[in-house]
């Protein structure tokens, strides 16, 4: 398969939709602490609904799509090998059943449901879905990004007027930073009209690809937070590469991804913090200062 056609790409919304009425907004605001436990550190948690929907939604594909491989946050967190398949599946799932799973366990709206369909580690479809909204974020290779609204009106998005630096607003989730970096970067992100993080990946990408945020600078390369991101903020027109200036693929798992309008206010936002993550080859050249 090299696509995604329009039919299954509504199967798999709702799919989507249908899980997360069921074993996601069922369990909103009713989160207990029996239901909820830590995985890395005490604030990198999973609750019971993360496991049933990401077990639910990886039954439902497997039904629709026999042969898949998936990919999934919880699944891959049990066993990292699974990743390994990600670069030679014909096709892959990458599924993260609640990003945002701090806010959901502590009952803000803020969390959404991230899947990216991959076809040998090229991302041919990205759907983000918002369970308290009820509308998604989609986009296929070439054929834009699209709102879809609850009722189905669809409405193209796009990202942010490239600006200066200075009337930039943007994501940095400082807290996730080697602790040295975080000193070097933080005086940094004064340059910026507002730097802020959401500890949401799904509506981070969100306010990126509507034009409400100008850029991310992410610490952490995980299929699930990024896949379907990075192709929906691309489809916007929007510009995304490592800050050595590699360009994302779902099969990256370290380096420190930046997101922009453009592939000028890329570089604006790299050349205002390399010197804290990578030399700048711009730079190092004399064209730029």
């Amino acid at each position: 398969m090299s696509n995604v056609n329009d039919e299954l790409l509504n199967e798999l919304m709702a799919i989507m939709r249908d899980t997360a009425d069921r074993e996601i907004l069922a369990r909103f605001r009713s989160v207990s602490s029996e239901t909820i436990r830590a995985k890395t550190v005490a604030d990198d948690i999973v609750t019971d609904a993360d496991i049933a929907s990401e077990r639910v939604i990886s039954e439902k594909l497997k039904a629709r799509l026999p042969g898949i491989t998936i990919i999934g946050e919880e699944a891959v967190s049990d066993d990292p090998s699974i990743l390994g398949d990600l670069a030679t599946a014909d096709l892959a799932a990458v599924i993260d059943p609640i990003d945002g799973t701090w806010h959901f366990a502590h009952g803000t709206p803020m969390f959404g449901s991230i899947l990216a369909i991959v076809s040998r580690g090229e991302t041919i479809a990205g759907i983000i879905y918002y369970p308290v909204l009820g509308d998604f974020l989609v986009a296929r290779p070439g054929q834009g990004a699209w709102h879809v609204a609850g009722d189905g009106t669809k409405t193209r998005l796009s990202v942010a007027a490239s600006t200066p630096i200075e009337e930039m607003h943007g994501f940095i989730p400082l807290h996730m930073f080697d602790p040295d970096l975080r000193e070097k970067l933080a005086p940094r992100i004064t340059r910026f009209l507002r730097v802020t993080t959401w500890r949401c990946s799904a509506w981070e990408y969100r306010m990126l690809a509507t034009g409400a945020m100008s850029f991310c600078l992410n610490e952490s390369l995980k299929p699930w937070d990024h896949a379907a991101g990075v192709l929906i903020h691309a489809e916007a027109g929007g510009y995304a590469a490592t800050m050595d200036g590699e360009s994302y693929r779902s099969t990256m798992t370290e380096g420190h991804l930046l997101a922009a309008p453009s592939k000028e206010s890329w570089t604006d936002v790299q050349i205002a913090l390399h010197p804290d993550i990578v030399p700048s080859p711009l730079e190092a050249r004399g064209e730029r200062d």
